[in-house]
Formats: C-alpha cells, structure tokens, sequence
C-alpha cells in the first residue's frame, strides 16, 4: 500500500494505492483512519476495490461502522469507484443520502474525488 499525497486550496488529501484490499472491517478501516489523521492529511480518498465487497451489503453494518468513525473524527472520505453494479434500493439510497451530505461521497473519478474534498 502506498499513500500518494494531493495538495488542493490548502487541504492535504491522501490517496490509498494499493492492489489489495485494505480495509476489511471497522478496526482496520480505523487503523486507517487514525493513521493518516495522524500525518496531518484533512481526507481520504479510497478505491472501491480496496474495501471488502461486503462493505456494500449494508445488512452487515460493515459500512456504517466504518463511516460513523470517519465522521465522529471529522475526516472527510471519497470512495471512487464504478457504483452501478451495487443495484440494491438500500445502497443506491445510501449513496444518495452520504453525497448530499457531502462528508462521505462516493464518485467515479480522483478529480472528481478532489473536488468534492475541497469544496
């Protein structure tokens, strides 16, 4: 896994590169999390391919565990990915509701990423 760093109108973004999955459940998406807080980074930018599938399966919780700690730290998060696969009501809605309210926000490119980040 490597961090790749994004200067944006004062904000550090770090971007998670990695061709695994890194996080697999709500401990390691805290350890993430923290980890980066830690080195001064304002948001996160993650891959879909690098959350464990289950992650979209909102029965499991897995989601909403992992993204109530990035919210209750503040730490804004965009996930980039192709969502159009995930045909469920419940996490089209999800998607829906966490872009409106703009902390967490699922997008289909890095710039789009970016912008929702810094805006």
């Amino acid at each position: 896994m490597q961090i790749q760093s994004h200067a944006v109108n004062g904000m550090r973004i770090a971007e998670v590169v990695a061709d695994e999955i890194v996080i697999s459940d709500a401990e390691t998406g805290l350890d993430l999390m923290g980890n980066l807080y830690y080195q001064n980074f304002d948001a996160i930018i993650l891959h879909e391919k690098n959350i464990t599938p289950i992650f979209f399966d909102l029965k499991t919780g897995i989601a909403g565990e992992i993204l109530q700690k990035f919210s209750n730290y503040r730490m804004r998060l965009a996930i980039v990915g192709d969502f159009a696969p995930y045909q469920s009501k419940s996490i089209r809605d999800f998607i829906f509701e966490s872009n409106k309210q703009g902390h967490i926000n699922f997008v289909d490119s890095i710039e789009a990423a970016l912008q929702k980040l810094t805006a």
